[in-house]
């Protein structure tokens, strides 16, 4: 297996040979049917390109599920940044001795999160603690070194492959525990006789792990905040992963452009990566650089004993705004130690899977828009469909303005029949049914007479 310093010696010639293959692909293949988004490698490497077909069809999931675990789900404190704050250093790096998580089944993991309605998962393989949870040829302080040693990334990989659930892995760029990382936290150890040159083979291989061994699709990084790292080092990465693997994606951390949980703050042409990255919050409406808001099930990223949980309702609402502002949510849920998703967890995302079972349609394959989001209505659109995703059933009366040319066919509700409507030369005028779905919002479907993406420069308010 290589290493980082022959990447360097030989991402020339990598890269002119694949630049002729995408070419080819890429001619004969049928054009995508949106715009390629704006992302890629950075200012080092400005031909190269976010993967556009994989971006449309990583846009059009739009719901997956995020997963922190580790040994740390035995003190049922955050992973990583308890290390040496809640939990001394000494006990926190040798929970792995007694990490052995017997009723762990990764067919129930994806099992639920189809169930859920997701459809891509993301699993923390190294969180800021160091601990690997796939047995790395690169380090001891991982699975294999548990008394569980079974190779659970495996299991999860081959279980979302037979559920059709995109398999995507999360990554720390940074690592407290390694002695060759140059910056601690929380922790006493000199730096003086760390070198970052040596950390940084030690991430690239495991990267190469990740992406040759497991076959990932999304490499979803995090801790590139740190001066460790640099914005050099982030167009490196990039640049190495997509040599590897031409249509993975690959988030905004892994460079220096996230910043103050914003997303993507800075210039997308100056920093690599595909999508940004709002996390606990739900990203800003953005029809030209895709993003993903990861915000957690409960308070806590890792499995917390009587955690509170968001409601159903909450989960729902967070869906449909995070959609409706074009954007994916990456849903997290933290599994406890004995390696079950709680109970608590699997009812909620089941009541999640319930509305969408009814309601996908104006989920999946959409895009945020046409008119811009409100408190009480979002809307999205595919086809000649505009769905409009409705969160206060105190209206009585919903209208939209219709740009000049546009008609209306039909107007009906996600799961039940037709719903009554007038049009006037400026207006469309929807009567709100008098029963609706006992639900936290219900979807109504508008067919028009054109593709309703021709309508996303169009700036609508009500």
């Amino acid at each position: 297996m290589k290493t980082y310093f022959s990447y360097v010696w030989h991402s020339l010639i990598r890269g002119v040979i694949l630049l002729v293959v995408a070419f080819s692909v890429f001619s004969c293949s049928e054009q995508p049917a949106w715009p390629p988004p704006p992302g890629g490698g950075g200012e080092a490497f400005p031909d190269l390109k976010t993967n556009a077909m994989a971006m449309q069809q990583w846009q059009d999931m739009r719901f997956g599920m995020f997963v922190h675990w580790g040994p740390v789900a035995l003190q049922g404190t955050e992973i990583g940044w308890s290390r040496g704050r809640e939990v001394p250093i000494s006990v926190y790096d040798s929970l792995y001795l007694r990490f052995n998580p017997m009723r762990f089944k990764a067919d129930e993991w994806i099992s639920l999160a189809k169930e859920a309605g997701m459809k891509y998962f993301v699993i923390t393989t190294k969180h800021h603690d160091g601990f690997s949870i796939w047995p790395s040829k690169y380090t001891d302080y991982d699975i294999e070194s548990t008394p569980f040693k079974r190779d659970v990334l495996r299991e999860m990989q081959l279980a979302c492959e037979k559920h059709g659930i995109l398999f995507g892995t999360y990554h720390s760029i940074l690592d407290w525990k390694h002695p060759h990382y140059t910056t601690r936290y929380n922790d006493p150890r000199p730096v003086e006789e760390s070198d970052m040159s040596i950390y940084k083979e030690f991430l690239f291989n495991q990267v190469e792990e990740l992406v040759e061994d497991y076959q990932t699709n999304i490499l979803w990084f995090d801790g590139q905040w740190e001066a460790s790292w640099t914005h050099q080092d982030g167009m490196e990465l990039y640049k190495f992963i997509r040599d590897l693997k031409d249509d993975i994606l690959i988030n905004n951390r892994v460079d220096k452009g996230y910043k103050s949980m914003a997303g993507m703050t800075d210039s997308v042409a100056k920093y690599a990566g595909d999508f940004g990255t709002p996390e606990q919050r739900i990203g800003g409406f953005n029809r030209d650089f895709p993003w993903e808001s990861c915000i957690t099930v409960g308070e806590q990223w890792a499995w917390k004993p009587d955690d509170q949980l968001k409601t159903s309702e909450e989960l729902i609402l967070t869906l449909i705004k995070t959609i409706g502002g074009n954007g994916n949510l990456l849903l997290n849920v933290g599994p406890m130690p004995d390696g079950r998703i709680e109970p608590r967890q699997v009812e909620l995302l089941k009541e999640v899977g319930r509305w969408l079972q009814v309601n996908g349609e104006g989920v999946y394959g959409t895009r945020g828009g046409p008119y811009l989001p409100n408190n009480q209505l979002v809307t999205t659109h595919k086809g000649q469909d505009v769905f409009v995703h409705v969160m206060d059933d105190n209206l009585k009366e919903i209208i939209l303005p219709l740009p000049e040319g546009i008609r209306v066919r039909a107007v009906s509700l996600l799961g039940g029949n037709r719903v009554s409507y007038t049009t006037d030369k400026e207006n469309l005028r929807i009567e709100v049914p008098d029963r609706l779905p006992a639900a936290p919002a219900y979807v109504l479907r508008i067919r028009i007479n054109r593709p309703a993406h021709l309508l996303d420069d169009i700036k609508l308010e009500w």
